[in-house]
C-alpha cells in the first residue's frame, strides 16, 4: 500500500469510537502518551463505553444475570447481554480501571453478581476453565483479587497443555476455545501481579500447545482443524480464531515465534484492496447494541487488530 492509502486507513480508524481511537493512537500512530491517555479517558463518557455502562442495572448486573441474562427468550443462540460479556467488552474498550465509572461498576458486580452454576461471588469464579479464564482476566484488569481462580486454573490444565470446559465431563483433550480464554486471563493476571511460578509455567505450556499446532493445524496431520477459525470475528466472545490467537501473542510482548508464520500470512492475504479487513464471522445472539455493520463489511476492530499484529511481526 502507498503511504497515502495507509494514512487513509489510519484516518478511518481514528474516525471511529474512542475505544478504537485510543488503541489506534497507541498501537499504530505511536502518539504521545498524554494524547493516548486523554483519548482513552473518553471511553467512560462517550460512545460505546458510556452507553454500555449506562445499561448496568441497579442490582449491579447487566440483563439481570452473571453469565446468562435473567430472561433468555432465544431457544437457539446464546445471548451476550449478561454481566460477564458486558465487562469483557468494557475491558476490550479499554475502560480505565481506576476511573470513577469503572470503580463504581466493578464494586456493584463484586457485591451483587454471583455465578449461576454454584452461586459463587463473581471474582471467585466457578468450575469451567473458559469462564474462569474470563473471570481471571476481568478481575486482574479491574484490580480485584483472583488468586484463587488462577490457582484453580493451573490445577485444571490438561496433560497436552491446554484446557477444556468439557474436562469435568471426562474430556482429556484440550480445546482452542477454552485455552485462549484461559491464556488471556493468565496473561492479564501476570501483567497485573507478576503472576506465580505455577501460573507462568501454565501459560508457557498452553502457548506451546497452540504453537505446536501453528494456531490452526492438527498436530497429527497438519490439516486445518476448523475452517471457522480462519474467519475473523469481533466480539470474539468465547470463540477462538486465528486473529485472536495472534493478538494474544502480540500482547505478551515477546518476540514472535516463527511457528506463527502461516497464521500471519493468513492475516496478510485477508487485507482488502482499500487496506481494511472485513468482519467475517459474527457469533449470533442477542446484544445490547451493534458495534459494526455486519459480516462482509469493513471492520474497524479487525483492521486495528490485524494491523497491530503485522506491525509486531514485521518489526521483529
Amino acid at each position: 500500500m502507498t503511504p497515502a492509502a495507509q494514512q487513509d486507513v489510519l484516518d478511518w480508524l481514528l474516525a471511529g469510537d474512542p475505544a478504537i481511537r485510543w488503541q489506534t493512537l497507541r498501537d499504530l500512530a505511536v502518539a504521545p502518551a498524554a494524547e493516548v491517555r486523554a483519548e482513552r479517558n473518553r471511553v467512560a463518557t462517550e460512545g460505546w463505553g458510556s452507553r454500555l455502562l449506562s445499561l448496568q442495572g441497579s442490582d449491579g448486573q447487566w440483563a439481570g444475570g452473571t453469565y446468562w441474562p435473567a430472561v433468555d427468550d432465544d431457544p437457539v443462540n446464546q445471548p451476550w447481554t449478561a454481566t460477564t460479556y458486558s465487562l469483557l467488552l468494557l475491558r476490550d474498550f479499554g475502560l480505565v480501571p481506576d476511573s470513577p465509572q469503572a470503580r463504581r461498576a466493578v464494586s456493584l458486580v463484586r457485591e451483587n453478581s454471583r455465578w449461576e452454576q454454584g452461586n459463587q461471588p463473581f471474582f471467585e469464579g466457578e468450575v469451567e476453565p473458559c469462564i474462569n479464564g474470563m473471570a481471571a482476566a476481568l478481575g486482574a484488569y479491574f484490580g480485584q483479587h483472583v488468586d484463587s481462580v488462577v490457582q484453580r486454573l493451573t490445577g485444571d490444565q490438561l496433560p497436552d497443555g491446554g484446557w477444556n470446559c468439557e474436562a469435568e465431563r471426562g474430556s482429556l483433550r484440550s480445546s482452542f476455545h477454552s485455552t485462549i480464554c484461559v491464556l488471556e486471563g493468565l496473561l492479564e493476571y501476570e501483567q497485573a501481579t507478576g503472576g506465580t511460578p505455577a501460573s507462568r509455567a501454565a501459560r508457557e505450556g498452553a502457548e506451546e500447545y497452540l504453537l505446536e499446532r501453528r494456531l490452526m493445524r492438527r498436530k497429527s496431520t497438519g490439516g486445518i482443524i476448523s475452517e471457522d477459525w480462519l474467519l475473523f470475528s469481533y466480539p470474539t466472545r468465547w470463540f477462538y480464531d486465528v486473529l485472536r490467537g495472534l493478538d494474544y501473542f502480540r500482547a505478551t510482548g515477546a518476540a514472535p515465534d516463527r511457528r506463527l508464520a502461516d497464521a500471519v500470512e493468513l492475516v496478510r492475504i485477508k487485507q482488502q484492496p482499500d487496506g481494511t479487513w472485513l468482519l467475517e464471522n459474527t457469533h449470533p445472539g442477542k446484544v445490547h447494541f451493534e458495534l459494526e455493520d455486519g459480516d462482509g463489511s469493513p471492520s474497524r476492530w479487525n483492521t486495528l487488530r490485524a494491523l497491530r499484529v503485522l506491525r509486531w511481526w514485521d518489526g521483529s
